[in-house]
This record gives C-alpha cells, sequence and structure tokens, in this order.
C-alpha cells in the first residue's frame, strides 16, 4: 500500500493555493504532479458579445469617416448617369485623408480631375449633400452658350452632357448662356449630366476643394433599375 507523506519543502516564491503532494514507496520519496487549484477566470458570454459588438461599430465608423460611404440618388439632376433610386458607392480615400468635421486634409492623395462624379457638402446649406460632375479646375475659365461648354475659349468635349428641348423652369433659361467666369483657387465648377434640370455651379457658385467627400465609383443596388445592379459610374 502507497502513503503519502507530507515534507515542507522551503522555496524561494510562495505558492499561493497549489498543493506538492509525495508519494513514499521503498522509503524513497517522488513528487507527484501539483494540482493548481486557483480559479480560472472567464469571460462572460454578454462581455464576449459586447467586446465584438463594439470592435465593429468602430470599424464600421472608421471605413465610413475615412474610406467609402454608401449614398442614395434622391433627384434627376445626373440622368442618365445617375437615376432616382440609384445606391452608390463613393471613394472618401481617393483624394486624400481629411479630418473630420474641419476637413483639413491630413494626407494629400490625388487632386479632384474633370469629369469626375463627385459628392460635396453644398455650400448654401452645409446639412446637405450634393452629387454632380466636374467640369472646371482651379485656375480655368468658363463659358457656356447654347449646348456648348468652352474652357479657356475653346470647346470642351462634353460626352455626358444631356439636353432636352423643354426648359420647364424660368432659371434654367440661364443655364443656355453663361459666364465667363473663372474658378478660383483651392475651388471647382461642377454641373449636373441632365444640363437642364440641374442646380449646380451655375447658379450658386463653386465649390471648395475641403467641402469634397469623394468620388463616386459604382452603383451596388438600384430600384426599380435593378440592371444597374453594380454598375460601374463613369
Amino acid at each position: 500500500m502507497q502513503d503519502l507523506v507530507c515534507v515542507e519543502i522551503p522555496l524561494q516564491r510562495p505558492l499561493q493555493g497549489i498543493t506538492v503532494p509525495l508519494s513514499s514507496r521503498n522509503g524513497e520519496f517522488r513528487l507527484e504532479k501539483a494540482k493548481d487549484t486557483r480559479a480560472i477566470k472567464k469571460k462572460s458570454t454578454f462581455r464576449e458579445y459586447a467586446e465584438a459588438a463594439a470592435i465593429a461599430v468602430l470599424l464600421a465608423l472608421f471605413i465610413r469617416t475615412f474610406v467609402v460611404q454608401a449614398f442614395k440618388i434622391p433627384s434627376g439632376s445626373m440622368e442618365p448617369t445617375l437615376l432616382v433610386g440609384d445606391h452608390i458607392l463613393v471613394n472618401k480615400f481617393i483624394y486624400g485623408v481629411k479630418i473630420p468635421f474641419i476637413r483639413t486634409t491630413l494626407i494629400p492623395i490625388n487632386e479632384p480631375d474633370r469629369n469626375d462624379v463627385v459628392v460635396f457638402i453644398y455650400p448654401e446649406d452645409k446639412s446637405k449633400d450634393f452629387i454632380k460632375r466636374i467640369i472646371g479646375l482651379p485656375g480655368d475659365t468658363i463659358r457656356i452658350q447654347g449646348n456648348k461648354v468652352y474652357i479657356n475659349g475653346k470647346p470642351f468635349e462634353d460626352p455626358y452632357g444631356f439636353f432636352t428641348a423643354s426648359r420647364s423652369v424660368n432659371r434654367m433659361e440661364s443655364s443656355h448662356g453663361f459666364g465667363p467666369v473663372t474658378v478660383p483657387e483651392g475651388h471647382y465648377f461642377v454641373m449636373g449630366d441632365n444640363r437642364d434640370h440641374s442646380y449646380d455651379s451655375r447658379f450658386w457658385g463653386f465649390v471648395p476643394s475641403e467641402s469634397i467627400k469623394g468620388k463616386a465609383f459604382i452603383i451596388y443596388w438600384s430600384w426599380p433599375n435593378w440592371k444597374r445592379f453594380l454598375h460601374l459610374i463613369k
């Protein structure tokens, strides 16, 4: 029969909550496997789900603020490029990393270019976002005569401009005779593709570069125009 004998063993550090039994057989003592009786703390299920949810929210906010954001088209000012009901994604990283709220560019990457379709903060009501196409760059002189756009005195190839015969609103009469105006530094001249039905730079002026949120690049969903699903924006 095996006898258990407790022997006091001097240690440099006290082992709290650990018992070290010795076995005696034929007058020899051997150490048996120590048993750790300390309690192992486990995270509660609620805490695990809460931490996962918090990480997901922070990641979503980061992506929405600095990388990509979804928008829905509410009007026909960009027809036929964008239709009412189109849901689009806007690349917010392409023009650089901006500090939220103050809109200062922290890390510049690319400058907005002519014919880019951009989402920006409406200069006359900063609670609203508009989407238009960039026509004039800083320093450009813009003039519009009839259905023709002139940039720096030269006719502008305008493959996206769409004109209709009827002009139901008096203010649209001015869209067929505009300028010349020079785009200030750090600003852009924008117009909707549906030229006769777009409220744009011809009526309220230029867009500051810091107000540009990003470049529209894809239609990820459209209803009832479901065939436009995953349609790239040009």
